[in-house]
């Protein structure tokens, strides 16, 4: 039977928000997985993809397999996915798998719901090009900063009450329905948001571009005479408002909350939550969909009124944007994160020093290995040969089968696997 467990020869996008050279892990993988590939020090290596979608499938690297790609082996052999997941995914693998590195900020986005997606992509399939939903998980590989949210209601209020050029934008009236609204009246809150954040996003561009202009140049002075412009969240609005002159998303600081990750911390993104990635390196795992309604922070095409629409006005703090991983009953090395989504899971393994063999379990779906850390030689049953495994290395390993790895490295290892657990 042909090889069920193949190294992978994954895309990289080259967006200009990524980072640049060898300061990416994206390129540092890259680099150590194929001392042959040659990293261009002026070049943003801004996402790796590790899946078989149509615009980056990775590339099988077993020359005894005749497809060239993952995505044309799924196709071919649709029971590596795993009976279920077969099923339930119409012969699709549910999931792309990528790592991000982050310079410069994303655009504030969130994605739709299905039932939504399906409407959009009636609409306007040009900017929607299919009907799924696209829930997201982050797990940070760096220290990691993203927008997520929204905020506490008290937080937004006194950013009303501080910063005068937002409340300027947003109009006394919705500012004060927001400061009256109460908390035992959660829908009232949400309405009050809703029309707060609206109004916002709607203001007039060369209104807002004055309003904003002034701000930066209150802050900027605040700040070089010293003072604390923390209370008005300066820093963070200095940094966007130079990376996005004049664009409307530097003031949705405000109503957002920053969250900060830690290495291995997570942040799971569901449908209509807006967010927007600010700096780091994380791995990334969602479901296989291409619909990102923007409103800020982009170049790209933006649907304000779609955004404004959609999103959830629920307020939370920012340590509830934290997605908790567990750590499994069975094998002590493993982490699970598992989102409220039947797309994909995430496993987070850190095998010890101490131990030399060490064996990746089977599970009922197909999935995706990254190694971030260490060295080892893989075999398995289902494989060709013995493979190689180091920093940057990618296998897909095929529903129902194991790998044991030999390890080399004195440090142990550290990968990720992405996966489908219906």
């Amino acid at each position: 039977s042909p090889p069920a467990v193949f190294p992978l020869s994954c895309a990289v996008q080259s967006y200009s928000w990524g980072k640049v050279g060898l300061e990416s892990e994206v390129a540092k993988l890259l680099a150590s997985s194929d001392p042959l590939i040659q990293i261009q020090p002026d070049q943003p290596y801004a996402e790796l993809w590790m899946g078989a979608h149509p615009r980056g499938d990775a590339i099988i690297r077993d020359n005894r397999i005749p497809q060239k790609t993952l995505g044309q082996w799924i196709t071919d052999n649709p029971a590596c996915l795993g009976a279920k997941v077969k099923d339930t995914f119409q012969g699709h693998l549910p999931f792309l798998f990528k790592v991000l590195s982050v310079n410069t900020a994303l655009s504030i986005q969130a994605h739709p719901n299905k039932e939504l997606a399906a409407k959009l992509h009636a609409q306007f399939p040009e900017h929607y090009p299919d009907t799924n939903h696209k829930p997201e998980m982050a797990i940070a590989l760096t220290p990691f900063e993203g927008l997520c949210g929204f905020r506490p209601v008290e937080e937004i209020v006194s950013f009303l009450q501080t910063v005068p050029e937002l409340r300027a934008l947003i109009g006394e009236v919705a500012a004060e329905q927001l400061e009256r609204s109460g908390s035992d009246d959660p829908r009232g809150v949400s309405a009050a948001l809703r029309v707060c954040f609206t109004r916002l996003m709607k203001s007039e561009k060369k209104f807002f571009v004055d309003q904003l202009n002034m701000l930066v140049k209150r802050i900027s002075q605040e700040a070089a005479e010293g003072k604390d412009t923390s209370g008005s969240n300066g820093d963070l609005l200095l940094r966007l408002h130079s990376q996005y002159p004049g664009d409307i998303g530097c003031f949705t600081i405000y109503f957002l909350n920053l969250v900060r990750l830690e290495p291995g911390e997570a942040m799971f993104l569901g449908a209509n939550e807006p967010h927007a990635y600010l700096h780091g390196d994380c791995v990334e795992c969602m479901a296989c969909s291409d619909n990102t309604v923007r409103a800020g922070l982009t170049p790209k095409f933006i649907d304000v009124l779609t955004l404004c629409e959609m999103l959830n006005y629920t307020p939370a703090p920012s340590s509830s944007k934290i997605f908790p991983a567990t750590q499994s009953q069975l094998d002590p090395s493993v982490y699970l994160y598992d989102p409220p989504v039947p797309d994909f899971a995430i496993m987070r393994i850190e095998i010890p020093p101490s131990i030399k063999l060490y064996l990746i379990s089977a599970v009922d779906s197909a999935s995706i290995l990254l190694v971030i850390q260490g060295t080892a030689v893989g075999t398995s049953t289902a494989a060709a040969s013995e493979m190689t495994l180091r920093r940057g290395s990618v296998l897909f390993i095929s529903a129902n089968e194991s790998i044991s790895l030999h390890l080399a490295s004195p440090d142990g290892m550290l990968l990720f696997r992405a996966c489908c657990l219906l």
